[in-house]
């Protein structure tokens, strides 16, 4: 059985989860630019290296080419959409919580966390999908030498222009596989490692902040290790010309697993690995600090 503390109030985790959002922004985006890099990145031709050798190199070549301000290179989509998203995704989660609880002291199992870290991705992905869509176009515009929308509010003005509101919005079936899943791996495994972490007879809630920053940063690792694959597939279809992949992820996958095998669905592993525990750490670091500041300045909200 896993101890918990008393569901959080909506506006406190609003607060407090957009700020841990930001904080994993901050963090993680670098890599989730060479993240993308390297899952996108065009098969070489025979007898020619790939444009990108490995994590490392993509870093090298994009921080000599563009500068620090390259592996930033849109971070304003999902800046604009995460603090929404992260209140939207620890509401999420509380809300679950609170529906398999008959009464509110009522501890719950791990695989009722699971299941409420489920419903969070659930909730996010219609936050999600525009923003990661928006954000792996201007990651990958950069690489191929071309400059096709200038900034966030520009590549989503085109996108629907082109398509309507479903070119905004393509990949939010696989960002749902991908979220689905990862969000009960996520805080299942935050909420695991909290109580494995508190010493007996200490509260959950009076964690020391290395503690936080290794539960949180392990659980960003297990939310990968169930996410990659989706979120390859993902990158290459919201990337990828229109009419390309016609039968939307199926056809995704038929053509990685065809012409690169099913490593390919583990493209840059090592960027997301390196990535997942510093801005995970973060992101609950800056969870936890905002609502311990929020239940000192507002204990009755």
């Amino acid at each position: 059985m896993a101890g918990q503390p008393q569901p959080i109030s909506p506006v406190k985790n609003f607060f407090a989860g957009g700020f841990g959002g930001v904080c994993l922004v901050f963090v993680g985006h670098p890599l989730d630019t060479i993240k993308v890099r390297l899952q996108t990145q065009p098969r070489p031709q025979p007898g020619q290296p790939p444009l990108y050798s490995g994590t490392f190199d993509c870093f090298r070549k994009t921080l000599t080419g563009e500068g620090v301000r390259g592996l930033y290179k849109g971070m304003a989509a999902p800046i604009i959409g995460v603090t929404p998203m992260f209140a939207v995704c620890f509401f999420g989660f509380g809300l679950g919580k609170r529906l398999q609880q008959k009464n509110p002291d009522d501890v719950l199992t791990y695989p009722q966390l699971f299941a409420a870290g489920m419903l969070s991705g659930v909730f996010t992905t219609a936050i999600m999908a525009p923003g990661e869509r928006i954000k792996c176009l201007l990651q990958i515009q950069a690489a191929t030498g071309e400059t096709k929308y200038s900034g966030s509010l520009d590549c989503a003005k085109q996108l629907y222009r082109e398509a309507g509101i479903r070119g905004v919005y393509k990949g939010t079936v696989l960002t749902l596989m991908r979220d689905v899943p990862a969000s009960g791996m996520y805080f299942m495994t935050y909420e695991w490692l909290k109580n494995i972490l508190t010493p007996e007879g200490k509260s959950v809630s009076d964690l020391s902040v290395p503690r936080i920053l290794f539960a949180g940063g392990l659980a960003g690792i297990f939310n990968w290790a169930v996410a990659i694959p989706p979120d390859v597939l993902k990158s290459r279809f919201q990337t990828a010309p229109p009419g390309k992949y016609p039968n939307g992820f199926r056809d995704v996958l038929r053509e990685l697993i065809r012409e690169e095998g099913v490593a390919s669905l583990y493209k840059g592993f090592t960027a997301v690995m390196i990535r997942a525990f510093p801005a995970n750490a973060a992101c609950f670091l800056g969870f936890e600090v905002a609502m311990k500041f929020l239940n000192w300045i507002v204990p009755g909200l």
